[in-house]
């Protein structure tokens, strides 16, 4: 009796420890499953994106000419113009001494004169067919070095434009640094290095947008007038040249400038700004796309800007959602709860 009473004592309190030893696994297993973060979300939508693209350069003078003679060593006598003048296509701008010339004629007109004598005395037999042609030809080499040193005697303007540099004095000897320095900037030009995806976008005659930023919230007028054929392979870019008239001549050469394409639309996907995160210590950036309670990382290529959007190019399909809150507390795979819906 007394052996029962101890056998049942001892079943009882196995049953008793079993019991709590349950409870307490189960209490732990409950205290260990993780809490889903609380977050808010926002749903990438398709949109139309403008494919507009700035780029960076600097205004440059749509022709330029160095004023400089063919020779070196030679007396500069005037320099007609100073830096500010205007000057047009054609104008005498310098004048080199001429007492070169004036010698050099003086040869040309005993070699003439010499010419002009001996031929009726060839025509006669009394000189060789040979000698004539001797003659001759010294005769035309004395005509080319008169026409040579005539046109450095005046130095012509090439363009219509303005003086932008003047480098020597009345009287000094040239060296090889230009005497003057001419721009025309009646018009401009602006050159830009865009990006290989839009070679089939861009064509000659297409219009440009020009900021500069002397004059905010102002756009002028460029047009496409040349785009090279071959691209630079360092880079992956294609040089486009831009032309800006330019009558009243409030933009400048060397004035810092924005141009911007418009390259078309496409259908895109769009969502909040704050969704799209950056990598410590790289340019990547990434979403966090939320499925099912669970978030997902997720690298993506981001595109334009506009307003409070950005457009994922890829990586990112319209529909799904995205976190836009928590990033610190978020982690691949972590267990989310989306509290604005």
């Amino acid at each position: 009796m007394k052996k029962s009473l101890m056998l049942m004592i001892v079943a009882a309190t196995l049953v008793g420890c079993n019991s709590n030893q349950e409870k307490k696994t189960s209490e732990a297993t409950v205290a260990e499953e993780p809490k889903a973060i609380a977050i808010k979300a926002c749903t990438a939508e398709s949109m139309t994106v403008d494919l507009k693209e700035t780029y960076t350069s600097e205004i440059l003078p749509y022709k330029e000419n160095d004023i400089t003679p063919a020779a070196q060593g030679l007396h500069i006598d005037e320099i007609k113009v100073d830096v500010g003048d205007r000057v047009k296509a054609g104008d005498v701008v310098v004048t080199l001494n001429r007492t070169n010339l004036k010698q050099l004629e003086i040869n040309l007109a005993t070699v003439q004169d010499t010419y002009d004598r001996m031929k009726p005395v060839h025509e006669a037999g009394g000189v060789s067919d040979q000698q004539m042609i001797e003659l001759e030809n010294t005769l035309n080499l004395q005509k080319e070095v008169v026409d040579n040193m005539r046109r450095n005697s005046e130095i012509k303007s090439p363009i219509s434009g303005v003086v932008t540099a003047r480098n020597f004095e009345n009287g000094d000897l040239f060296a090889s640094m230009p005497i003057l320095h001419i721009m025309q900037i009646d018009k401009l030009k602006v050159m830009a290095n865009v990006s290989e995806q839009y070679y089939p976008n861009v064509k000659v005659g297409q219009s440009v947008d020009i900021t500069v930023d002397i004059f905010p919230g102002e756009t002028f007028e460029g047009k496409v007038t040349r785009i090279n054929p071959a691209l630079d392979a360092a880079t992956r870019t294609f040089g486009v040249e831009i032309t800006i008239p330019n009558k009243n001549e409030r933009l400048r050469p060397g004035m810092y400038a924005r141009a911007t394409f418009n390259m078309g639309k496409r259908n895109g996907v769009m969502v909040d700004d704050v969704a799209v995160q950056k990598q410590i210590g790289s340019s990547e950036r990434y979403v966090y796309v939320i499925k099912d309670g669970v978030a997902e990382f997720r690298l993506i290529r981001d595109g334009r800007r506009v307003g409070s959007k950005i457009d994922i190019v890829e990586g990112l399909e319209a529909g799904e959602k995205v976190a836009t809150t928590s990033f610190m507390r978020l982690s691949n795979g972590a267990k989310v709860e989306i509290i604005n819906e």
